[in-house]
């Protein structure tokens, strides 16, 4: 869908909402400003665009659901903020938030409006603290920033969104290039503002072109504004297990066709959206995050990739700091959190250790022992040492019954105990690292039965896995919220002490 001539904003939320369905919540501008140039500048600016500020505000339908748009037009004074703006901003988001809506932005700017100096400046204060209220209200905030979004918009607005996207191609930075040549006297780096690179660097969950959004925002709002009480669903019944060896259970799990988080979210999820990166400019390709349901039931994902570990390198301390932002949103939205282990054991390098890997590992543990939002997590294939243990602690545990979980993988705890690898195995069996032995000793819950292995059968496999997880979490989101905590911290206490 080709996007109208005319005001862009206009175009997009045309683009965006169900057709007659957008309602503008604007108010007309009445103020007149003092200086004859700056009101010569507005009178322009309004005869070109049709409109009497920078930013349109209001509420339409996004296939079917009522949505609050805040939205920027570049043609009026390069989409500027002042004081008019600021505040109709800020009664527009205080509106959403009074009346329970989600949220989307599309900034387009340039930044603060200079011919009105430092009051203006200040209102993107204002914004962000309004801002900061919806979310605090459990409200999806949803950005699209659109070319150029730079200054103080980006520094406001334009950067807190549970998720956001950008407009291919589009210039998005602090300092806007021009200002930049201005001050330095040089060009500011090529490719370095653009779209696609933010989006490289875990700054920006998706690039989208705009006919894009209206499918791809649907598709996130089901899940974050999915219901929180669902029918509880029925979970494969519990079946009898071969006793296997540690040593082969680790090797199956290590198998480079046994189905990962990958395939669990494509062939047993529905509603998938992948996010991207800690949205503070680091992304680690061995940490998958993503918004999906399992059934009715809706989830914030974090899986730890085996297969992109493997091709690019461990899971270092970003890949644990793009779990936290995941935990985060979860607890802003009140949605379970599903972790998913599956790692021979975190990076172990310079760049790991001057990056703050122990550190991670702990923020992570406490994080999710204190969580508030339901948790589940599934032990999927390996789980070697603190890059496996980070994302462990849960309301509930699954495993699969190949998967394993050690503080070394066992050729490590063979060579500190023995200065050799070769009795891996008898280390394996005797630290107790099965599936098995995790259920005996209250460390999982519940195991799904592999027949007899993942590779050899993974869409009946990851099937079961899905109807476990949707089961579990519709339990979980039933049971009181303070009752379901306390109980996690007993679980955790307890553990080796009889």
């Amino acid at each position: 869908m080709a996007l109208r001539e005319g005001p862009r904003a206009l175009a997009l939320i045309e683009a965006v909402v169900d057709e007659g369905s957008w309602r503008s919540w604007d108010e007309p501008i009445t103020s007149v400003p003092a200086d004859p140039h700056y009101r010569a500048d507005l009178a322009r600016a309004r005869e070109r665009t049709g409109l009497d500020e920078a930013v349109i505000t209001g509420a339409g339908r996004l296939h079917g659901r009522r949505v609050a748009i805040i939205a920027c037009e570049f043609g009026f004074l390069a989409g500027s903020i002042g004081v008019d703006a600021g505040e109709r901003l800020v009664l527009a988001v205080e509106r959403a938030t009074r009346e329970q809506l989600p949220l989307l932005a599309s900034p387009a700017s340039g930044g603060t409006r200079m011919q009105e100096g430092t009051i203006a400046f200040l209102q993107m204060v204002k914004v962000a603290a309004a801002i900061a209220d919806h979310r605090a209200a459990g409200l999806p905030y949803l950005v699209y920033l659109r070319d150029p979004t730079t200054g103080g918009v980006l520094a406001s607005w334009g950067s807190l969104g549970h998720v956001s996207a950008a407009e291919p191609g589009a210039l998005i930075g602090f300092l806007g290039p021009r200002v930049h040549e201005a001050l330095y006297g040089e060009p500011f780096p090529e490719g370095v503002q653009v779209a696609e690179n933010l989006r490289a660097r875990g700054l920006v969950d998706a690039v989208l072109a705009p006919e894009d959004i209206a499918r791809v925002a649907a598709r996130v709002l089901d899940v974050l504004c999915a219901p929180r009480t669902i029918v509880r669903a029925a979970a494969p019944p519990d079946e009898p297990l071969d006793d296997v060896p540690a040593a082969e259970s680790i090797r199956r799990s290590r198998r480079s066709d046994r189905p990962g988080v990958q395939a669990l979210l494509e062939r047993a999820a529905q509603d998938v959206t992948p996010l991207s990166g800690t949205a503070a400019g680091e992304r680690d390709p061995g940490l998958l995050l993503a918004l999906a349901r399992f059934g009715a039931a809706p989830c914030v994902l974090l899986g730890q990739d085996r297969q992109a570990q493997r091709k690019h390198q461990p899971l270092g301390p970003a890949g644990l700091r793009e779990a936290r932002r995941g935990m985060r949103l979860a607890a802003d939205l009140g949605l379970p959190l599903v972790s998913v282990i599956d790692t021979g054991g975190a990076e172990l390098s310079r760049e790991a250790e001057e990056g703050g890997l122990a550190g991670e590992i702990a923020r992570c543990l406490a994080e999710l022992v204190t969580l508030p939002a339901p948790t589940v997590c599934l032990l999927l294939g390996e789980g070697a040492g603190g890059g496996a243990l980070a994302m462990l602690p849960a309301d509930r545990v699954i495993a699969a019954q190949h998967a394993w979980l050690s503080p070394l993988p066992p050729e490590g705890a063979s060579a500190i105990l023995y200065r050799t690898t070769e009795r891996a195995a008898e280390i394996a069996q005797r630290q107790g690292v099965r599936s098995a032995d995790l259920l005996a000793n209250g460390i999982v819950d519940r195991i799904v039965a592999e027949r007899p292995d993942a590779a050899d059968e993974p869409e009946p496999f990851l099937a079961r896995v899905g109807a476990v997880l949707e089961a579990e979490l519709a339990e979980l989101l039933q049971r009181d919220a303070d009752a379901r905590m306390a109980e996690r911290r007993r679980r955790y206490r307890r553990l080796g002490a009889g």
